[in-house]
């Protein structure tokens, strides 16, 4: 190989690299879809500081009228804060929620049963100023909230020590690193040791008992029952089986079907839900189906957010965003940013991977809760 031809790999292979440290660098933003949610002039937002925002995002996102949660940093003055450089700024959560659905109220009291209000030294065993809590009041109306269910805990006396939750106006916000996002589907494993570690889960059943016991049992309504949590994936000899060879080697093996193929679901014209093909978790909705001329089963949104998990496909160089099944952990597709109103999405699924159930056939299937996002 001649001299030239060496520095011209070199330049490419720079270029290459160059380009996936920029785009991780820069993709710092929460999702379309989470980004669509707070710019809902309908929805309303909340901000909350309770230690790892990790553990603190995921709290929250389990109730029904929470339309997204982002993890960041608040409070502090050092501009445009990192994760490396916001000591001043606490880890905290952006909540976007339906009002008309749940309450402000049901946010306070539900946030003071995951975190352990009289640590005025940080959370669990993250310690230091930005792993303190707070609630940042936005209003007058926020902050006679807080104050009064703070003050209604605190003269309970169920707690040995005083409340150390700030009460501060809200003055700023900023979204944490793209990876820090829903870290808890990405990186299960991590999280789960992290959460186990930290002592968190023993603390917080023992603090949502005491504020039971001044508050009444939480009743907000959880986003949906989730059956599929406790689904157990055969062995790979029995998906062998069980699976047509496209549908396993889409599953199982991340590949992908010839577009326009037959059965691949991009002609299913009818109303209903298309579900993974395994484990039964709900994906997509008719609802969100369009004709993206691609001959590939194309939405402009999941049904539900809690059964997704996206990842950095670098299989053709470049980086791209991988669909995948949370529970079964099948590969469904990728999303493009190249959709309709109203995210600007094309999630490009591969019909071998999903099943489709008619609308008249969701109730008897187990999928009443998600009729009203098919109609």
């Amino acid at each position: 190989m001649n001299t030239k031809k060496i520095l011209f790999f070199v330049l490419l292979a720079c270029i290459i690299i160059i380009y996936m440290i920029f785009w991780n660098k820069t993709n710092s933003a929460p999702t379309d879809r989470e980004q669509a949610a707070r710019e809902n002039p309908q929805y309303t937002k909340a901000y909350f500081a309770g230690g790892c925002f990790w553990c603190v995002e995921k709290d929250f996102e389990k109730f029904k009228g929470v339309k997204a949660v982002i993890s960041g940093y608040s409070g502090g003055d050092v501009e445009n804060p990192t994760y490396e450089n916001h000591a001043d700024h606490r880890e905290a959560v952006e909540v976007v929620y339906d009002a008309e659905i749940i309450s402000y109220t049901d946010l306070v009291e539900y946030f003071y049963r995951h975190h352990d209000p009289t640590d005025a030294g940080g959370s669990f065993y993250d310690r230091g100023h930005s792993y303190t809590g707070a609630i940042y009041y936005q209003n007058e109306s926020e902050k006679t909230i807080a104050e009064s269910v703070t003050e209604q805990l605190q003269q309970s006396g169920v707690f040995e020590k005083p409340i150390a939750t700030a009460i501060e106006q809200f003055k700023n916000f900023t979204d944490a690193e793209e990876y820090h996002q829903d870290y808890y589907k990405k990186s299960p494993i991590r999280y789960n040791a992290y959460r186990a570690a930290s002592g968190r889960d023993s603390r917080f059943a023992e603090v949502s008992e005491q504020v039971d016991q001044v508050l009444g049992e939480q009743m907000v309504e959880t986003n949906s029952v989730n059956v599929w949590q406790t689904y157990e994936k055969p062995s790979d000899d029995v998906l062998k089986d069980i699976l047509s060879e496209i549908q396993y080697t889409v599953t199982q093996k991340e590949g992908t079907e010839r577009p326009f193929s037959e059965g691949n679901l991009d002609d299913e014209k009818r109303d209903g839900i298309f579900v993974d093909i395994l484990s039964g978790e709900p994906l997509f909705s008719s609802r969100d189906k369009f004709d993206s001329g691609t001959g590939w089963p194309s939405f402009t949104r999941p049904i539900d957010d809690e059964f997704i998990v996206q990842k950095t496909d670098y299989k053709l160089i470049y980086p791209r965003t991988e669909i995948r099944s949370k529970y079964a952990n099948n590969h469904i597709g990728h999303v493009f940013n190249d959709g309709p109103a109203p995210t600007g999405q094309r999630w490009c699924m591969n019909g071998a991977a999903m099943r489709f159930i008619p609308l008249e056939d969701m109730e008897a299937e187990g999928y009443a809760d998600y009729i009203d996002q098919v109609n």
